[in-house]
């Protein structure tokens, strides 16, 4: 991506010109005592926001979202490098239980080590010992893969306090993660491939998502994806999937990709009450050919148009090939500009601009969906818009 296009103001000058900086990643290991069930211990590993990378180091100022995910069937926390990659510079605390990974695990208890874990780090931000004190949120999501995302379904009946349910390949666990759906009546993002050979849809994401009691849930097969590429090098996984067919037809790389694309705009959108991320993920999910998709809802917040935001600015022409101009109803006084990418990353940030109208360059920009955003201390507005290169 390039990231040194310039902004041309037609008629006015611009201010300063600045990147934002996504979060660096902090990390922590702790042992969480449940008092409800004999003084359970459950060991997690914890990557949160921070201002400087490493153990232990402080987290960064302002309060963020907990994501309690679980691991798939003999698989351990850092098989999914990827996610706490690419998910925690964004503003999220991702928790990972170390519990039942032998080969006779407890559905049930690792189901009740999610919930758990999602109120022992909010009691984490109200403890003033504790390096996250004042720095969770009341927001949280149930996350998991394979056997980890059926888990996740049945924390959600332990734990009302739940905001979302997100989960990958997840599998039918015992008791039955299907019939926990039932009861299931949060936001819902339920993410299957199409070439899973280990859960196959039909017996495993297919009736759990169908199963569902979510007003807004979303069904989303990623084409030639695999069951273990959800996560990164696990060699039980890796063994167990190449023993069965179809294989996967893209790269892990690309799976990755597609997931975070997926996940973090999902994740803004009910953890953040960012409403154009969610018109972003719909947009993406809905033009995008290497997905299938299935909803009973649409998220998206507007209303006027794909080229239009509230105040009465518009943008021309979408999509963008190689610029765009931004034309606002009235004259721009000191506003910034932000251009998102498909992960919710700020790729442009302009400080103190003013003008009638405003030409974007989009040179060097890969081909997707991007969000314009606009604000002053009056007001933020948001477009989305499509670049083709």
């Amino acid at each position: 991506m390039k990231r040194t296009s310039l902004i041309t103001l037609l008629l006015i000058f611009i201010g300063t010109i600045s990147e934002a900086q996504p979060f660096l990643i902090g990390h922590k290991q702790q042992a969480f005592i449940d008092s409800s069930r004999s003084n359970r211990t459950i060991d997690a590993e914890i990557y949160y926001p921070a201002n400087s990378a490493g153990d232990n180091v402080p987290v960064a100022n302002g309060t963020f979202p907990t994501l309690v995910f679980g691991h798939g069937f003999v698989m351990t926390w850092d098989s999914y490098d990827y996610l706490w990659n690419g998910i925690v510079p964004s503003g999220y605390i991702l928790v990972f239980p170390k519990s039942e990974g032998s080969f006779s695990p407890s559905h049930t208890d690792f189901g009740k080590d999610i919930a758990f874990l999602v109120d022992a780090m909010k009691l984490e931000g109200l403890n003033q010992s504790s390096i996250f004190y004042n720095a969770v949120s009341d927001k949280s999501a149930a996350l998991g893969h394979s056997m980890g995302g059926g888990r996740a379904f049945l924390s959600i009946q332990y734990n009302n306090s739940i905001t979302a349910l997100a989960t990958l390949a997840a599998a039918v666990t015992n008791p039955s993660s299907v019939s926990a759906a039932s009861g299931i009546q949060i936001p819902s993002l339920t993410i299957a491939g199409a070439n899973d050979c280990i859960a196959p849809t039909a017996n495993h994401q297919t009736p759990m998502y169908s199963g569902l009691s979510s007003s807004c849930k979303t069904y989303i097969n990623i084409l030639e994806a695999s069951h273990c590429q959800f996560a990164g090098t696990s060699f039980t996984c890796s063994f167990g999937e190449a023993t069965c067919l179809p294989a996967s037809a893209i790269s892990a790389d690309v799976q990755h990709d597609l997931t975070l694309q997926l996940l973090l705009p999902w994740l803004a959108n009910y953890l953040k009450n960012d409403c154009a991320a969610g018109a972003q993920f719909q947009e993406f999910i809905t033009n995008n050919l290497s997905l299938t998709l299935e909803q009973n809802c649409t998220i998206d917040c507007y209303q006027a148009g794909m080229n239009q935001i509230q105040n009465g600015f518009s943008v021309y022409p979408n999509p963008v090939q190689n610029q765009a101009k931004i034309l606002p109803k009235n004259y721009l006084n000191d506003i910034e500009i932000r251009i998102l990418n498909g992960l919710g990353q700020v790729e442009m940030h302009y400080n103190s601009v003013s003008g009638n109208e405003l030409l974007l360059d989009f040179d060097g920009f890969r081909s997707g969906f991007y969000i314009i955003q606009i604000s002053n201390n009056n007001f933020t507005e948001q477009v989305r818009i499509m670049v083709i290169e």
